[in-house]
């Protein structure tokens, strides 16, 4: 590996103003004191660099949304050819070439039906115009139904931190402050089959959690504009996969009571669950699709919102019918990010990418599930490429709520293997390009980490 370019400040420079100055998302000043992270200042394939040349294998996709590893000569070469000619030029009242031409490839990949695609910068704004969308087209479609203002998502839900997302969230730590802020949303039961909210279990319950949501879109028809789900698995939930056939009901009960549905791929597409989009899975075509995360291969700030041509014509009229949606963002369709997610869909496309996708995610499964009867494991769930490890911090045994899944992390990264937590529950979400050797490297650290912890309580070593 190359050696990576000098920063600009020594080592400890850089440290102290990272503690003066930068607010790090998702952390408390406190945590990030009592735990040094990594200055990363390279990266090849899946490892990135810290300032002090230790090598870290990338076990979280940079945030979940690296594809293809770091450094992808195509991108890079994407990327250049584009800087080349514009670096930024924008969509209001203009268009440029790499977004027509990654409108147009969106479309032909996207389930059947979704015609429009609208460019934002990250998941919460693709969710953003989702909502907005959704909210304008009840007012403004042939038999307007003014009343449909209300939106159904799940327990557990997690769909970004702007305002109209957290109002569809339900994640205490996130979103319960933000209480006079929000929009109020009715949330269905998680479908969760590893601690099943209904107190039922497979295959006997008959997907009872679907039947549950089925009630409420039936019950709340007339003033539900949208459902909100996210096919596949619940990311930030902890990492719960959607049982077989749900989204299906889901889908066939919002079309019978006249109710969109607003599928939120921003962490499950682009192959991470399977298929291309995780509802695909089930032949499941949404009303608004949310994309962003891997759309870039994980280089660059884009999102995508991809509407039915039925909402699009919701929105036509003369200019002083005001019926447009009058909504967007400065860098929206960047030339840069546009390419880049050109030279992605290219490397998506290749021959035999997809099943190679899906070898890799039978590995990592096998590997994560020989974890299972660790000490303090608590479960393992896995779906695709996305996989989440719960401990049993929850319960005391190793200590406090949330503590078991930091110190794991921090353990797996004094070895070599970049990793965060939601809670106790450890992600594990590498890069697709990741190799059998890297997968293996993955759970034996993971493993490791693990045992280490049972060791540092009392007793544990005995």
């Amino acid at each position: 590996m190359p050696a990576p370019p000098e920063p600009v400040a020594d080592p400890d420079t850089l440290r102290r103003w990272d503690a003066g100055h930068l607010w790090h998302p998702f952390s408390s000043p406190e945590a990030d004191s009592s735990d040094p992270m990594p200055i990363i200042v390279g990266a090849e394939g899946c490892w990135l660099v810290d300032i002090n040349g230790k090598r870290l294998l990338d076990g979280v996709s940079s945030l979940w949304c690296n594809l293809h590893g770091h450094r992808v000569p195509e991108i890079d070469a994407a990327i250049s050819g584009q800087l080349a000619k514009v670096a930024h030029s924008t969509l209001l009242g203009a268009s440029h070439p790499s977004a027509i031409e990654l409108a147009r490839r969106l479309v032909e990949i996207a389930p059947t039906g979704l015609t429009r695609v609208f460019f934002s910068d990250n998941g919460a704004t693709a969710v953003e115009a989702a909502l907005k969308m959704a909210f304008q087209y009840q007012l403004q479609r042939p038999d307007p139904k003014p009343g449909k203002t209300r939106f159904l998502s799940l327990r557990g839900a997690y769909h970004g931190d702007t305002l109209g997302a957290i109002g569809i969230g339900d994640l205490g730590l996130f979103h319960d402050r933000f209480g006079p802020l929000r929009v109020p949303a009715l949330h269905a039961c998680q479908p969760s089959c590893h601690r099943c909210p209904l107190g039922l279990s497979k295959p006997a319950c008959a997907i009872a959690c679907a039947a549950e949501a089925e009630r409420l879109i039936a019950g709340n028809a007339d003033r539900l504009a949208a459902v909100v789900v996210e096919p596949g698995m619940q990311g930030a939930a902890g990492m719960i996969p959607l049982p077989a056939g749900y989204l299906r009901r889901i889908r066939d009960a919002a079309t019978e009571h006249d109710v969109l549905l607003v599928a939120d791929e921003v962490a499950t597409g682009f192959h991470r669950c399977g298929p291309m989009f995780a509802c695909q899975e089930e032949g499941v075509s949404p009303d608004l699709l949310c994309l962003a995360k891997g759309l870039t291969g994980g280089y660059l700030p884009l999102a995508a919102t991809l509407a039915t041509e039925t909402i699009h014509e919701a929105f036509r009229g003369p200019p002083e019918a005001g019926r447009g949606f009058y909504h967007g963002h400065t860098y929206t369709g960047n030339p840069l990010g546009a390419a880049a997610a050109l030279a992605n869909l290219d490397l998506l496309a290749s021959p035999g990418f997809a099943a190679e996708v899906a070898r890799k995610s039978a590995k990592l499964g096998r590997g994560l599930d020989s974890l299972a009867g660790l000490p303090g494991v608590a479960g393992v769930r896995h779906k695709g490429m996305m996989a989440g490890l719960d401990l049993s911090g929850h319960d005391g045994q190793f200590m406090l709520p949330g503590a078991a899944g930091r110190r794991v992390c921090r353990l797996a990264r004094e070895m070599g293997v970049l990793l965060r937590p939601l809670g106790d529950t450890v992600v594990v979400m590498p890069p697709l390009a990741v190799t059998d050797d890297e997968i293996d490297i993955l759970c034996q650290t993971l493993a490791e980490s693990i045992r280490r912890l049972a060791a540092e309580r009392p007793g544990g070593g005995s």
